[in-house]
């Protein structure tokens, strides 16, 4: 391990940790394609009406966090919800792999940094700004992470074949939510991020670090601009929601 003047910068290459997943989490009969869905009330709404069913539990502190089953287009798909933030959402990836998922499409919301993006309108991310914690102890210490390209390359199978407009963009991965300065807002979408949330970079370096391919399609949301935040309601945006998964299940099978 080479010593940094910071903690987060003395990265550790070696392979194996003390408390690796597969330790704790044996290999199960679960399906190789796997979405990462963002949204609760999706999930519940699979439940209730695609046939979706538990087929293994993560236990933290806070209670269980359930990996899904069902059918689609007559194949086997896994999806779950991955918490927020990067710890939380690389632990559970973690814990999927070790489970015997192979393929991974995420489907999730963003701030915006450029108020001409509607609500809505998709974002694929192509590359994530470090500014979190997690990717480092998975990656040397960079400024940036490219996304897998086998990922970015299904979702736009996909959403070319739907006809949906989308713009590929870096996107700003922070742990802070209330710590998105008018500053860094600004600088970071100068730099050509149009997205901002808590994941996307921690996912792209621990995808990249177990050799998975992964890919995640987003949608955007509340606007974080140097004028002032506007949440624009876009949490309310079922149907939304509800096709992303959609177009992520379809992805996920293009791997």
């Amino acid at each position: 391990m080479q010593e940094a003047p910071y903690p987060i910068l003395s990265f550790d290459p070696h392979r194996e940790a003390i408390l690796e997943p597969g330790k704790l989490i044996h290999k199960e009969d679960v399906p190789e394609q796997c979405v990462i869905c963002f949204f609760g009330e999706v999930i519940a709404w699979l439940v209730e009406h695609h046939g979706a069913r538990v087929i293994a539990q993560s236990k933290t502190e806070m209670g269980l966090h359930p990996l899904y089953e069902m059918t689609y287009a007559g194949q086997r798909l896994a999806f779950f919800h991955p918490g927020i933030g990067a710890p939380l959402a690389v632990g559970l990836l973690e814990e999927m792999i070790a489970r015997g998922c192979r393929k991974f499409i995420a489907a999730g919301g963003c701030g915006v940094l450029d108020r001409e993006i509607v609500v809505g309108h998709l974002l694929l991310p192509v590359a994530a700004i470090r500014d979190e914690g997690t990717s480092y102890h998975y990656l040397p210490p960079s400024r940036e992470v490219a996304a897998d390209p086998r990922g970015v390359a299904a979702l736009e199978v996909v959403l070319r074949r739907h006809g949906l407009d989308y713009l590929r963009t870096k996107t700003w991965t922070t742990d802070a939510i209330y710590r998105e300065t008018p500053a860094q807002a600004a600088a970071y979408l100068e730099e050509g991020c149009l997205a901002v949330e808590m994941e996307a970079a921690a996912f792209m370096a621990v995808a990249r670090f177990r050799g998975v391919p992964f890919g995640q399609v987003l949608y955007g949301g509340d606007a974080v601009i140097p004028g002032g935040w506007d949440g624009r309601k876009w949490e309310k945006r079922e149907d939304i929601r509800r096709n992303l998964f959609w177009l992520a299940a379809e992805a996920v099978f293009e791997l």
